[in-house]
């Protein structure tokens, strides 16, 4: 009697990989499936192409000139790669804070209702006139979306309640108090939309600034471009000469004073000594010393005041930041949308889709065959235990 026991040999189960063969001809086999699709995406991309609003962009970099030392830690800092210098020192403005002033309020309405040349009207008009006289209509594409994957908004709208103009009192003339700035709901509506028309971008590393425009027309692109540019030199301008242009109001003021001052000493001066060139009283000398001292006195105030108005001048012009135009702003020859290129993408959606259908298609089978297949192989371990269970009991 042999008593050797053989010990079963395990297979494991051979892993499934991707069949390339069997895929290719599920697509050779549905490819009428892809050619529809295709097709039918072609169609749209072609729709979607003609009837598309041509985009251009203007892009200008610039680099201020702060004539910010730097200490050493901070070019330690940027050797390795960070920046220390984040925020303003020593009374000067950040690069870093140029994007908040592009995207405040009023440097947007500024912008918002500047005049600018546009092909469809005769004068210049401004961005918010034009969009409310109605020149831009709607393309097909614009409309499709608005009524299929914008119809829930549309409906929601129809429920929602138009919120009213605010309007602000009327208030004395000479009442100098600071007051709110209203905005109206046309000119939100384009402040929402500003965040694709203009962008500011900083290189904290470099330090140049990244100014980039986005328009329906090259001229009008162009122009935009500018303003935006020099209102941003502006309002850096304003903001880095706000301390020492206030010193020279007020020095220039106090100057303005003490010449009229000065000249009306001087001019006394002058009669009382034409009165008493041949008077030798002592009431004379007593009377034109007077008022030699106070003149005096004016004068060398006069002086001085000159001195610190020149000062502050120098202060205004020192303080007062210089923009290096790297690249300057330059009329844009093409769009930046192809028409050519929505249509390839547009394609080639519909290749990738109709080739999706035909997969799912082939191997849903499959798919719902492996889903089912653990609960069959549960059953037949369940089978197996109690057949067990039954030969053990017998």
């Amino acid at each position: 009697m042999d008593n050797t026991i053989e010990n079963p040999v395990v297979t494991e189960p051979e892993e499934e990989g991707i069949d390339i063969m069997a895929m290719l001809r599920s697509l050779w086999n549905g490819r009428k499936t892809i050619i529809i699709c295709t097709v039918i995406c072609l169609v749209l991309g072609v729709l979607a192409a003609l009837t598309m609003k041509r985009s251009y962009t203007v892009k200008t970099v610039m680099v201020p000139q702060l004539g910010q030392q730097k200490n050493s830690l901070s070019s330690l800092a940027s050797l390795a790669g960070f920046d220390l210098n984040t925020g303003s020192t020593n009374g000067e403005l950040s690069p870093l804070t140029y994007p908040q002033i592009a995207s405040s309020v009023p440097f947007r309405l500024e912008l918002m209702h500047t005049p600018l040349h546009y092909s469809k009207c005769d004068t210049m008009i401004s961005m918010f006139d034009y969009a409310g006289a109605g020149y831009e209509k709607p393309t097909v594409i614009d409309v499709v979306k608005k009524y299929t994957i914008g119809l829930p908004g549309v409906v929601m709208g129809l429920f929602k309640k138009t919120p009213e103009e605010i309007v602000m009192p009327r208030s004395d003339s000479a009442d100098n108090t600071p007051k709110p700035l209203v905005v109206s709901l046309k000119e939100q509506a384009m402040l929402d939309a500003f965040d694709n028309i203009m962008t500011l971008d900083v290189d904290k590393k470099e330090g140049y600034i990244t100014l980039t425009v986005n328009g329906r027309e090259p001229l009008q692109t162009a122009e935009l471009a500018m303003k935006a540019q020099q209102l941003l030199q502006d309002e850096v301008t304003r903001f880095r000469i706000e301390k020492s242009q206030k010193e020279l109001e007020y020095i220039q003021a106090r100057y303005d004073e003490i010449k009229l001052e000065n000249d009306r000493n001087q001019g006394y001066l002058a009669v009382v000594t034409d009165r008493t060139q041949n008077v030798a009283t002592q009431r004379a000398t007593v009377e034109k010393t007077r008022v030699q001292s106070k003149y005096n006195v004016s004068n060398s105030i006069f002086l001085e005041m000159a001195k610190q108005l020149e000062q502050a001048k120098m202060q205004v012009k020192k303080d007062t930041p210089v923009f290096t135009i790297i690249q300057p702003v330059t009329v844009p020859v093409k769009p930046a949308n192809s028409r050519a290129k929505k249509v390839v993408v547009w394609t080639f959606l519909g290749i990738v889709l109709g080739c999706g259908i035909v997969l799912i298609k082939g191997y849903w089978p499959t798919l719902m065959a492996k889903m089912k297949k653990p609960e069959d192989e549960q059953e037949v371990d369940d089978q197996e235990a109690e057949d067990q269970a039954e030969a053990q009991t017998a």
